[in-house]
């Protein structure tokens, strides 16, 4: 039987084949045995290649979850692109760029409120010193509200969000 099939008789012994019957040395195999063997062999492999209904890694929403976490970043890119371009077309600018504007320009105004007095004797030598005190202590709370402004901002920022997303 092992010639017809084209290969050695250790092969059966391999394959964990029954002998029918042994005589002398000649050992004799049934193609019934042999075709069982194999058939069942098959059928295993193919069982483990499939996954059944008692496999715990097999996900029967795999697929929806991919696809709802493609359509997430799809969504995300697309917001993203939105930003981008309102940047660009000059509609929004980052808050960043806000706080640093303000900022430089509080300390504008600082400077302006620090050579007041100073410029308001000399024009106006009639102005009493009581006068020019009471002036210069309101400056003074001026230029020190102006000078903090940029370490206000970030925090008047997130006031102004938080007040959105209560109004909403």
């Amino acid at each position: 039987m092992a010639a017809s099939l084209g290969i050695s008789v250790q092969a059966f012994d391999k394959w964990g084949v029954k002998p029918v019957a042994k005589i002398g040395r000649s050992v004799y195999f049934d193609c019934r045995s042999v075709l069982d063997l194999k058939l069942a062999e098959l059928e295993a492999k193919q069982q483990s290649s499939q996954p059944g209904d008692d496999d715990m890694g097999f996900d029967p929403l795999l697929e929806h979850k991919r696809e709802q976490e493609e359509y997430l970043l799809t969504k995300e890119r697309r917001i993203g692109q939105q930003q981008k371009n309102e940047l660009a077309a000059r509609k929004v600018v980052p808050s960043e760029f806000a706080i640093f504007t303000l900022s430089k320009i509080a300390a504008e105004i600082a400077a302006i409120l620090d050579t007041l007095p100073l410029t308001m004797m000399r024009k106006h030598p009639d102005l009493e010193t009581r006068h020019l005190d009471t002036l210069m202590r309101e400056l003074a709370r001026a230029r020190n509200h102006a000078s903090g402004l940029d370490n206000m901002l970030p925090e008047l920022l997130d006031d102004y969000f938080d007040s959105i997303d209560s109004a909403a």
